[in-house]
């Protein structure tokens, strides 16, 4: 079922679990794909989650920039990042407002670990929410994560902030609140890490600010509106492409 369960965070083994140790060289990814192959169609999902890995790998073999703190999209560099010290703490402590944002960073810094899922949703609104540097981002993910890995992690960031070579289209943003709704229906995951939402209903766990007795919690309030700055990062991105195809 690894298929479904991979995308749901709540569910404790959903995934394999063996990232650590694929990242440390106790197992390899020829070990993992030897068994995978034996076993039935279920491990077809995993393999591709294998080959996504080696992928990168070959990307930074291929084009060693992207080791360099330099995007695999040249034109990216245009991007104006904003600098903003408050709003990144706000990210990195796991206190932006946005329940399944900051689920996502607790576990990350209580274990060392995230969920794959939350890596992407958690990466993106730094970049495309909050727009700052993914640079930041990546850095901060390889000092916590126990799994770390340069090229993996350098990957998926880019993915996110769509500067890599396989990177989302710069207009696709995740919505947290529909992410959140999506993979954490019953705000289970949520409540685990963020123990201030244990009293709100699932209607409101992943929007509590609409809930009527939102003023009797002790958790923050959003610290952007998505709709809003959604469209100022979607002229952001534009504006960098504009620029650059005009020279």
């Amino acid at each position: 079922d690894y298929n479904e369960a991979r995308d749901i965070p709540s569910i404790k083994n959903g995934t394999s679990q063996l990232s650590a140790y694929l990242a440390a060289g106790v197992v390899s990814p020829r070990q993992c794909l030897h068994i995978a192959t034996q076993v039935d169609d279920g491990t077809k999902t995993w393999i591709s989650e294998l080959t996504w890995r080696d992928f990168y790998t070959h990307v930074m073999v291929g084009f060693p920039k992207v080791s360099k703190h330099q995007p695999f999209k040249d034109k990216t560099n245009a991007i104006d990042w904003r600098t903003n010290k408050s709003d990144f703490e706000a990210w990195a402590s796991g206190n932006t407002g946005y329940p399944i944002v900051d689920a996502g960073m607790r576990q990350l810094n209580q274990t060392g670990w995230m969920h794959n899922r939350l890596r992407m949703v958690t990466a993106m609104f730094l970049t495309k929410n909050l727009l700052i540097d993914w640079r930041l981002g990546e850095r901060y993910f390889m000092t916590h994560l126990v799994d770390g890995d340069l090229a993996a992690n350098n990957g998926g960031w880019q993915w996110c902030a769509s500067t890599g070579c396989d990177g989302q289209p710069y207009f696709r943003i995740f919505n947290p609140v529909t992410q959140g709704e999506r993979f954490d229906a019953d705000g289970s995951f949520v409540r685990r890490w963020i123990p201030e939402l244990a009293s709100v209903p699932d209607k409101y766990v992943h929007q509590p600010w609409k809930w009527s007795n939102v003023s009797a919690l002790s958790y923050p309030s959003p610290i952007v509106d998505h709709k809003a700055q959604r469209e100022i990062t979607l002229l952001n991105y534009k504006n960098a492409k504009d620029t650059l195809d005009a020279t």
